[in-house]
């Protein structure tokens, strides 16, 4: 019972690193300031080291 609650928070705290990091990309897309971008790309990296699992 343990074992498959743990796995299971794992997956849903993954999905939910996967779903903030696509927002991030939609919104660095999106905007034309190259300011705002780099803003954007250094929130993004360790959100990416999470979800590669590289902590």
């Amino acid at each position: 019972m343990n074992a498959i609650l743990t796995s299971s928070i794992s997956v849903l705290y993954y999905a939910l690193v996967a779903f903030i990091v696509v927002l991030i990309i939609y919104n660095m897309i999106k905007t034309k300031d190259w300011k705002k971008e780099i803003v954007y790309v250094i929130i993004l990296i360790p959100f990416l080291l999470r979800l590669f699992m590289l902590k």
